[in-house]
């Protein structure tokens, strides 16, 4: 009996031994914090527990407004990355490999380039005295801005979108390998137009790896804070559930328990978002 438990807990040790050290640093860095923020949020001043912290962040207008401008800002970004990205990387599949190569390096660049640097390039090229507004002023006489501030929802949208497309276009380039070329010629062979094999073939293996890539651009755009934190300058910028996050962290004005919600809150969607990736994938993988 002693050998068996030896011999099992060797085993054991030997599978999941090399893993130990990262699986201590994310229960440090990901699941107590995380466990944190969800006692933080029913833990109210008076040591007792309850709801009080989400009800006042359900009760304040600022964190409605919050949650709407980041799930509408994931929404809009997603389904722009999707409209863009997918017929993109469809392109990229058909080029040859010099030209492949050069649009991946490319592409690659752009979803790095993100944050500070970003947004800094964003407000210089078509801010108030941006040198693409300055520009349109000297050549057009234009006197106002033509662009919208790169605070507003539109301003973000533009300002995002220039990571979000590079970044759906790598998500989904591997899968596009999945349509064999010897489908379509059978396709062919059965007399099937190009509309027929897309509609019946092409776009039912694709949908999941696009559905997916839809999802984590979409967790990705309503997490982000770098890039909207640095664009989100004027009293009169899009709200979102980061910058509220921060704002709440620096101030301390409301208590921690509003940042906890909030908090909370991204953790629900960045899971739900996971799971139902995962159900993506999972649907994808009988054609692999």
């Amino acid at each position: 009996m002693t050998f068996h438990i030896e011999g099992a807990a060797r085993r054991l040790l030997t599978r999941w031994g090399p893993a130990l050290p990262l699986l201590a640093f994310t229960f440090a860095t990901l699941v107590l914090p995380a466990l944190r923020l969800v006692h933080d949020t029913f833990a109210l001043p008076d040591g007792t527990y309850g709801l009080g912290h989400i009800t006042k962040v359900i009760a304040n207008p600022v964190d409605r407004q919050a949650v709407a401008g980041s799930l509408a800002l994931g929404f809009v970004q997603a389904t722009l990355a999707t409209a863009i990205g997918a017929p993109a990387a469809w392109l990229i599949t058909r080029m040859r490999l010099g030209g492949r190569a050069f649009w991946l390096s490319l592409m690659n660049v752009a979803a790095n380039f993100a944050g500070i640097g970003l947004a800094f390039g964003f407000v210089a090229l078509i801010g108030s005295t941006g040198m693409l507004t300055l520009v349109l002023r000297a050549l057009l006489g234009v006197e106002d801005n033509p662009f919208p501030s790169t605070g507003s929802f539109s301003g973000m949208n533009i300002v995002y979108l220039y990571f979000n497309v590079p970044m759906f276009v790598l998500l989904t380039l591997p899968a596009l390998s999945v349509l064999k070329e010897d489908w379509q010629e059978a396709a062919a062979v059965c007399k099937a137009t190009r509309w027929q094999f897309w509609r019946h073939v092409g776009i039912p293996v694709l949908a999941p790896f696009v559905v997916a890539g839809w999802l984590l651009v979409f967790t990705w755009t309503i997490g982000v804070y770098a890039v909207a934190y640095a664009v989100a300058a004027s009293p009169g910028s899009q709200k979102l559930i980061t910058l509220q996050i921060g704002t709440t962290l620096e101030t301390s004005v409301f208590g921690l328990g509003r940042a906890a919600v909030l908090s909370v809150l991204l953790m629900i969607l960045a899971v739900g978002a996971t799971v139902l990736y995962r159900q993506c994938l999972k649907r994808a993988a009988r054609w692999l």
